[in-house]
């Protein structure tokens, strides 16, 4: 039995990040290389020459695909090996394993499927917010040295923020912590909706828009089982409905791509959209800033408690509080897809 859900779409990445080189990553176990031909099209695939199984991602990219960099073969994006320098005859079984992977909305999806080969069941996830002329937007990545569903257990509560994050976008621990929480599940969906009216503008609110002494603050998470969306922010207190889809204000767009490297290790690829205030137009700079200082302390905390975790031999018996309730609810999708695959 699979460890992981298969017959997903996964975060693999951005676009921005194949340029020249090729790229070595393992997803779910699986070592790969990752890189974009010269017209374009990217690739993924086993990162092994067939020959002498060097990685390809110690080789070089080329219009037509990836060259070994030990004795030259290359390898066309469907893993096929179209040249041997020193011979006209490519032997037949020369070839790798290739992966599904497409770019969309500035993000790389990669196909985990239970048969090799098999095209995907559906289209990748859409994301939109990377191209909303409303929004500017960074991205960044992370290497956890931590099991990817306590990623997941993070994003889901929010209500660490006023205890981990009091420099960024932290505010009052108590307010977060009895803040009006809703959670719904649609299939393999999760939803929290949080409101925080009357809430003390944290640092990064305060940095990005002019807020005055107080505000009305909302979080709401989206849980898909490859990703997370976490639309965050906040407006004038008294002047929106901070219920209202439509209220203006300060926006965050999160979006967080957690994908398993191995069982005790995962990827986190993220990006922070937000909209700018007329009399701040730059301030996606310093929101981006304090977004990567803020996923610095998550780590830290991720990474401290996974070490406790293994000290005191695995997962002990937790005991379960009421912000738990949407990161439980994720982790029985997991266990139900996993048992699936």
């Amino acid at each position: 039995m699979s460890l992981f859900p298969l017959n997903q779409w996964y975060v693999a990445g951005f676009s921005s990040e194949l340029t020249d080189k090729p790229i070595a990553r393992t997803f779910l176990n699986q070592k790969m290389v990752l890189f974009r031909t010269g017209d374009g099209r990217v690739a993924a695939l086993e990162d092994r020459c067939c020959h002498r199984s060097l990685p390809l991602s110690c080789g070089t990219v080329e219009a037509g695909g990836v060259r070994c960099g030990y004795h030259g073969m290359l390898y066309a994006p469907s893993g096929q090996c179209i040249e041997v320098p020193g011979q006209d005859r490519v032997p037949t079984k020369a070839c790798v394993k290739a992966y599904h992977i497409v770019e969309k909305n500035h993000i790389l999806w990669i196909w985990m499927p239970q048969e090799l080969g098999v095209a995907p069941a559906r289209e990748a996830p859409d994301y939109p917010w990377h191209d909303d002329a409303r929004f500017k937007f960074g991205t960044g990545k992370y290497h956890y040295q931590a099991p990817w569903q306590l990623i997941h257990d993070n994003l889901l509560d929010l209500s660490h923020l006023g205890y981990v994050h009091l420099k960024t976008i932290g505010g009052n621990a108590r307010l977060h912590m009895t803040a009006d929480m809703k959670v719904t599940q649609d299939g393999d969906k999760v939803r929290v909706v949080r409101l925080m009216p009357g809430s003390t503008p944290p640092p990064t609110y305060k940095a990005a828009w002019p807020f005055g002494d107080t505000c009305d603050r909302w979080q709401e998470i989206e849980f898909e089982l490859s990703h997370l969306k976490i639309w965050t922010g906040a407006v004038e207190s008294g002047t929106d409905a901070i219920d209202d889809p439509n209220r203006g204000g300060f926006h965050m767009r999160g979006f967080h791509g957690i994908t398993p490297e191995t069982e005790e290790t995962c990827h986190y690829f993220w990006s922070m959209a937000s909209t700018r205030h007329p009399d701040m137009p730059e301030n996606i700079d310093e929101v981006i800033r304090q977004t990567a200082f803020t996923f610095d302390e998550d780590r830290a905390v991720i990474e401290a408690q996974y070490r406790n975790m293994k000290d005191f031999g695995g997962k002990p018996e937790w005991v379960d509080i009421h912000v738990d309730v949407g990161g439980n609810r994720a982790r029985r999708i997991v266990q139900r897809l996993v048992a699936a695959a």
